[in-house]
């Protein structure tokens, strides 16, 4: 069957390259946003795949409740304890952030923020409630807040096999010495992603050599930003519209004419003479 992908930088299609002999696997979205849009998780879903969505704001959790009723749906963040923690969220988009700094930056640059409170749990928490077998991979976008999150997790007890981080500007990240400290290994950065295997799993290793490609055997969702974004179908689509609707405004204008009328009075003198 063809893979869609809909990750926002073929993630998923590298993962499924590592994990796809693997059935009914488990995964942990920190970041969860969108159940679809830019998803790295949902064409797992969409296999038989189950894991936790950790995801605070109210809308994003929402719909992941809608669409993925065999999840473990959390409206809450991930952080080095468990308590409440101020959160800034960026309506509709991927840019929240409970981290303060980033927080500041969005507000700098005229970013519109909404501040409030949330449920701060540790992945060490959320994994002793929830996981019963191995974790395949844990996904972590959080705009900042990674130290935070890596901190709560015991790496010791619970062992993703494959670790992805968004870390799209600065590569000297204070916190990589915690993962690495727990004996995984940066394998790939994708330009947006770092990829980290673990060191008893690196007979996975292979899958990263190479960037996604036509025996991936895989095509784009629908909609996908780098491919026929949805906004594209729609404006074409408004535009035909625009063309019917011309359209028929001049015929209804040329069948209120008098050439029309004429024509139709002389249709109808041809049709009683040829009666």
């Amino acid at each position: 069957m063809t893979f869609i992908s809909y990750a926002q930088n073929f993630e998923d299609i590298r993962l499924w390259r590592a994990l796809k002999y693997f059935e009914n696997g488990f995964y942990i979205d920190v970041g969860a946003n969108h159940p679809s849009v830019d998803s790295v998780t949902r064409a797992f879903y969409e296999r038989g795949w189950t894991g936790i969505n950790v995801e605070p704001v109210e809308e994003f959790y929402d719909q992941l409740c809608q669409a993925r009723p065999a999840d473990v749906n959390l409206q809450c963040i991930a952080g080095d304890a468990n308590e409440s923690h101020s959160f800034y969220a960026v309506a509709g988009s991927g840019l929240s952030t409970a981290d303060a700094d980033t927080a500041k930056r969005y507000t700098d640059s005229g970013m519109p923020l909404q501040t409030q409170t949330v449920n701060a749990r540790t992945l060490s928490s959320i994994c002793e409630e929830h996981v019963r077998g191995p974790i395949h991979f844990l996904k972590i976008d959080v705009e900042g807040h990674e130290e935070s999150v890596l901190r709560g997790m015991d790496f010791s007890k619970w062992r993703p096999w494959i670790i992805l981080i968004e870390t799209p500007w600065d590569r000297n990240q204070t916190w990589e010495k915690i993962v690495t400290g727990a004996a995984y290994r940066s394998v790939l950065f994708d330009g947006l992603n770092t990829f980290y295997l673990a060191e008893e799993h690196m007979n996975l290793l292979g899958a990263f050599d190479l960037p996604p490609g036509t025996l991936d055997d895989f095509q784009l969702c629908y909609g996908h930003s780098i491919s026929h974004p949805v906004a594209e179908f729609e404006q074409a689509l408004l535009q035909e519209k625009q063309r019917a609707d011309l359209a028929e405004a001049r015929l209804a204008a040329f069948q209120q004419s008098r050439s029309w009328r004429t024509i139709q009075r002389l249709k109808a003198i041809l049709g009683r003479d040829q009666g």
